[in-house]
């Protein structure tokens, strides 16, 4: 028996989630469920704000053009997720657009931009950051919605990071070639936050200061250079098959 629901239509509300509530949609959401799934009266689906769970939810159409919803009853309790930040270079719109959608899949618990020396796209649009999130959150199935924090330089994104989280550096040129001896060497559990650097890679200025920060561990991807996003969805892997909670 499958663990999720995915034939039933999953939309995101900002709002408290109990049974009974009725919540009315947005323009943009109510236009969608009847003007795109042509959803009528009476149609259930399953809604989810990122805090309460999920709950199945009734459609009414009080008016020509609003949609409200009313919530019937929980279908899944709220679960939280591996404790890692992810930390990456901006890329341009659609190679973002995939980035972001990935990381959530692979569970984040928040997306950090960061503005490096060779950061290309230096112009981050979050709402569109954000509505992407919300997206990939609503197609594959997940409860907990990654928070996006506001873009910083890669020295104040670094100190911004609670004492206690490690920073895990994508680096071909670790110390230990095994990313999972090195992974396997942290407590289970432990505060994360992975970086991965720009397309051209972090000038020998940032490279010095990474290497010199304490509470780092470099990460080996093994003996191909990959791309940003590419690289950015093998260390998630990796993360989650030794610390997180693929286990």
């Amino acid at each position: 028996m499958p663990i999720h629901d995915f034939t039933s239509e999953r939309l995101f509300v900002d709002a408290p989630l109990a049974a009974g509530a009725s919540i009315p949609a947005s323009d943009e959401q109510a236009h969608y469920l009847r003007n795109v799934l042509r959803l009528s009266a009476g149609a259930q689906l399953l809604v989810f704000n990122g805090r309460d769970g999920e709950w199945q939810a009734r459609i009414d159409l009080p008016t020509r053009k609003s949609v409200v919803l009313h919530v019937v009853a929980q279908t899944r309790e709220q679960v939280g997720g591996p404790d890692i930040d992810y930390l990456f270079a901006p890329l341009k719109r659609a190679r973002l657009d995939y980035l972001v959608q990935k990381a959530v899949e692979m569970g984040v618990a928040r997306l950090r931009p960061v503005l490096t020396h060779r950061t290309i796209a230096e112009r981050v649009n979050l709402d569109r950051l954000r509505a992407n999130v919300i997206e990939a959150a609503e197609q594959c199935g997940v409860l907990r919605v990654p928070e996006v924090v506001e873009p910083a330089k890669l020295e104040k994104a670094l100190a911004s990071l609670e004492s206690g989280r490690v920073l895990i550096l994508c680096d071909e040129d670790a110390e230990v070639a095994d990313p999972i001896t090195a992974l396997s060497a942290l407590p289970r559990g432990t505060p994360l936050a992975l970086l991965i650097g720009p397309e051209g890679g972090f000038s020998p200025e940032e490279r010095a200061m990474l290497l010199r920060r304490s509470g780092t561990v470099r990460l080996s991807l093994g003996p191909r250079i990959m791309r940003a996003d590419t690289a950015a969805v093998a260390a998630l892997a990796l993360l989650n098959a030794t610390l997180g909670d693929w286990r």
